[in-house]
């Protein structure tokens, strides 16, 4: 059984504050660090370290940021073989984090927006016949169709950040992962309908009557919410001191992917993702926060 995970890799520069900058405003930072990130490759790492065997699909710069980007996914055993090297520089996130754990990300795509319809179609073969795909927002929206169609096992489709991509995408992804504003923003697409202020369960369950196969809404400290031919699910996480939410979603998205691809059904792998993702906020970072040993998750 293989994940292959289809995405984004970033350097990521850290920036922690004692509070996020108003518009036009300075602030004076406490430190700053720079570690691997990227929404592909922080969903690879989680759903590797969560015991699956993973294949990452993407694309960095000839550069030192590159090799930073890869880091942590060599060390944890990812098959880095379709991982491509552009002549763009190395996908880069600047996350400003501040004494309460908020954060605000600014995303440069560098050599991810050279994954477009064709590179990933060139790619075809490391995750076309994968038992498990999973692909993001990060990518070009061609190409994240390209992936939509070419996927043979089973799809999840994180569209995180909120792309337009095309409604039979969507219609594809079992589960389709989202917050809520992406859930929104998810419902427009399917039915060209502004979703307005409805509560996280009825955006979830108009996705599934919209003719999404199965859909999970995150609702951070409160879990998150499945929605199955078999009805509806709240699904809590457990309560943990948060020291910094960056990557918890991805964290979410990549253990929830392990657990599917070794056979639990959509309620039981969402109560193991949101330990894992519950595991990740008591750290700073996105990939170093990450938990090594799942002796290490919350109950």
């Amino acid at each position: 059984m293989t994940v292959a995970v289809v995405g984004s890799l970033n350097a990521d520069l850290l920036l922690r504050v004692a509070d996020l900058p108003r518009p036009g405003e300075t602030v004076l930072g406490i430190s700053s660090d720079t570690q691997p990130g990227g929404k592909g490759a922080n969903q690879a790492l989680a759903a590797r370290l969560a015991g699956a065997d993973v294949v990452m699909v993407g694309a960095i710069g000839d550069d030192a940021q590159g090799q930073v980007a890869l880091r942590l996914l060599r060390d944890a055993g990812v098959d880095l073989s379709a991982v491509r090297v552009d002549e763009l520089p190395t996908g880069l996130a600047v996350v400003t984090t501040d004494a309460d754990g908020e954060n605000s990300i600014v995303v440069v795509a560098g050599a991810n927006g050279s994954m477009d319809a064709d590179a990933v179609a060139e790619a075809a073969p490391a995750y076309a016949t994968a038992d498990l795909v999973v692909v993001q927002g990060e990518l070009p929206v061609e190409a994240v169709a390209a992936v939509a169609r070419a996927a043979a096992g089973r799809l999840v489709v994180n569209l995180a950040p909120a792309v337009p991509v095309a409604a039979d995408v969507l219609r594809r992804a079992d589960p389709l992962v989202v917050n809520e504003i992406e859930a929104a923003a998810a419902l427009e697409i399917l039915t060209g309908a502004s979703a307005g202020e409805e509560a996280p369960q009825v955006l979830a369950e108009r996705l599934h009557r919209a003719g999404v196969p199965s859909v999970v809404v995150t609702v951070g400290a409160d879990g998150c919410i499945v929605v199955t031919s078999g009805g509806t699910t709240q699904v809590p996480s457990p309560h943990v001191h948060v020291v910094d939410t960056v990557g918890a979603g991805d964290a979410y998205v990549g253990a929830l992917a392990a657990r599917l691809d070794r056979g639990d059904d959509l309620v039981e792998a969402a109560r193991f993702a949101v330990r894992f993702a519950a595991a990740s906020v008591r750290h700073h970072g996105a990939q170093p926060s990450y938990p090594r040993s799942l002796d290490e998750l919350p109950e």
